[in-house]
């Protein structure tokens, strides 16, 4: 093998991993989400930008108000998960520029003073912050389930603010009973990699 990371290592984060449709009673702490957050803080960005926001969902009362925004086949998976997070990003991220990126204060004003730049440089950069979240979640031991079926502007009003722009919402816990269908097709690495 090329890879440095053993192999049961590359399974629980990627080969065994499965998105979960149904999840155990055990509850997600908010050490463990800590614990993750301050593992996938560390995944590169564009001038090391971070518009990832997460929004946890914990009380049944924003349970409720969440799951009436979900898709019908999504909506039952939502209201039984032990946590359930909203990520979005945050289209205002430049204003931390200066703190983030100590040695390029100035590129706050430079790249990103006009707002339609931001917005679309922080749903790439937010959605790469998304990914490594999920990632971050199977390091844990726990499973994902991100979905985007869902009335996002909806939810944008329920939860967030106008410089917010839902991206995904994340169902997270230890997997239950049957949780997920057997392991889809991929493409294989001929079909995905030119080389030029």
């Amino acid at each position: 093998m090329s890879l440095v990371l053993d192999s049961a290592a590359q399974d629980l984060l990627f080969r065994e991993a499965r998105t979960a449709n149904s999840f155990s009673d055990e509850p997600v702490t908010e050490e463990q989400v800590q614990a993750i957050y301050d593992l996938v803080k560390f995944g590169p960005t564009a001038f090391n930008q971070t518009p990832l926001r997460i929004t946890l969902v914990r009380s049944p009362e924003a349970r409720e108000r969440l799951v009436k925004h979900m898709a019908e086949g999504n909506a039952a998976k939502t209201a039984a998960a032990p946590l359930v997070a909203i990520l979005s990003a945050d289209n205002e991220f430049h204003e931390e520029l200066p703190q983030l990126l100590p040695h390029f204060p100035q590129a706050k004003d430079l790249f990103f003073a006009e707002r339609p730049v931001r917005e679309q440089s922080a749903l790439l950069n937010a959605a790469l912050q998304a990914a490594y979240f999920i990632v971050g979640v199977r390091a844990a031991g726990l499973a994902a389930g991100p979905m985007t079926g869902a009335d996002f502007g909806g939810i944008q009003k329920e939860f967030l603010d106008a410089d917010h722009t839902p991206l995904m919402v994340v169902n997270i816990g230890k997997p239950g009973e049957d949780a997920g269908f057997p392991r889809s097709p991929r493409l294989s690495f001929d079909e995905v990699v030119t080389t030029v």
